[in-house]
């Protein structure tokens, strides 16, 4: 099972004899079985049948839409895995300490991973990230201690800080970057990672779909009109080991240059060209279908995609028992 993405302007979408369509311009078609399908993302303007949305409804096949940039927009809702008292149970938890325990857990393991990635990316280097690791870990032991879900951000924000600090020391001098920026990204490795958490998400606003949880209703950070913040949640753990790996990969191994990025002035900042923008949607879906032996409570390998549906079950529990220690995030070697 897989994500098709389309990003070239004027396609078409459409459906026959149980077989997505996809219809360029020119005249040339692609054709994709759909059972094959656990979703489609659309990047631009593509237009769609409504044979073709009628056909994903049904099925229960994911399509989001994105501007050209990545921001995103939103997705074809179907009804299907709606659960009223689950997601009574889900809002209920918002105001009890299991907001709390759960983000304990979540950031710390983010901050964890950071750490892992970093020192990972700074072995071909000349340079030593202990000093960032160092106060990373720092704000790690603090978060066990903090009394609320604010100061918990607080923390992350102190270690994330010095994680792109150590992170921009190790990437190639071509794509160099002074710290996190976004809204809109502004430079080369900012649009990569910016598009690439965008993507994530969306992967994350599925799962959390399908469990039948309320995407809106999150635990970690704040209530934000139109934004889905349980997903937010729920990326915490995956980013630098999905994305931030996927886009340090890229740059490293000089499969992008610097020169396939442009600055747009009509929606302002540092966007992929259509071939790094194909380099990189194909790397991400390649990193969402590689197995692995991450998760502490099954003993075989699985792909990402799978372990991002394991861990929302895993949510789900947690909920349904009113117990955030039943929720075991992803922690990288």
């Amino acid at each position: 099972m897989s994500i098709v993405y389309v990003s070239e302007p004027k396609v078409k979408l459409s459906v026959d004899s149980n077989r997505m369509v996809i219809e360029y311009p020119d005249g040339m078609k692609k054709f994709v079985p759909i059972e094959t399908l656990d979703g489609v993302t659309l990047l631009g303007n593509p237009q769609m049948t409504t044979q073709f949305v009628e056909n994903c409804l049904t099925r229960g096949i994911q399509v989001s839409f994105f501007s050209k940039g990545g921001k995103y927009f939103g997705r074809l809702i179907s009804t299907g895995h709606v659960k009223a008292e689950l997601q009574r149970q889900q809002s209920k938890l918002y105001f009890t300490d299991f907001s709390l325990n759960l983000a304990k857990r979540v950031i710390k393991a983010k901050v964890r991973n950071q750490s892992v990635l970093l020192r990972r990316y700074s072995r071909n280097t000349d340079y030593d990230p202990s000093k960032n690791i160092e106060n990373m870990r720092y704000s790690e032991d603090k978060i066990d201690n903090a009394d609320s879900v604010e100061s918990i951000m607080g923390y992350e924000g102190i270690a994330a800080k010095e994680y792109f600090a150590g992170l921009s020391r190790c990437v190639d001098p071509d794509f160099k970057f002074n710290g996190r920026n976004r809204r809109p990204p502004r430079d080369p490795f900012n649009s990569m990672i910016s598009l690439g958490y965008s993507i994530l998400m969306n992967e994350l606003y599925g799962e959390i779909e399908n469990r039948g949880l309320n995407p809106y209703f999150g635990f970690i950070h704040r209530d934000a009109e139109k934004h889905p913040t349980l997903a937010s949640d729920m990326m915490e753990e995956w980013r630098a080991v999905i994305v931030d790996s996927t886009v340090m990969s890229l740059i490293n191994g000089h499969e992008v240059a610097k020169d396939q990025f442009v600055m747009d002035y009509e929606e302002p900042g540092c966007y992929l060209n259509k071939d790094a923008l194909r380099v990189l949607l194909d790397k991400i879906e390649k990193k969402m279908t590689t197995d692995v032996k991450y998760l502490t409570y099954i003993d075989y390998p699985i792909n990402f995609r799978r372990a991002i549906s394991f861990q929302m079950k895993k949510l789900v529990d947690a909920i349904e028992n009113e117990d955030p220690s039943l929720y075991e995030p992803l922690i990288i070697r």
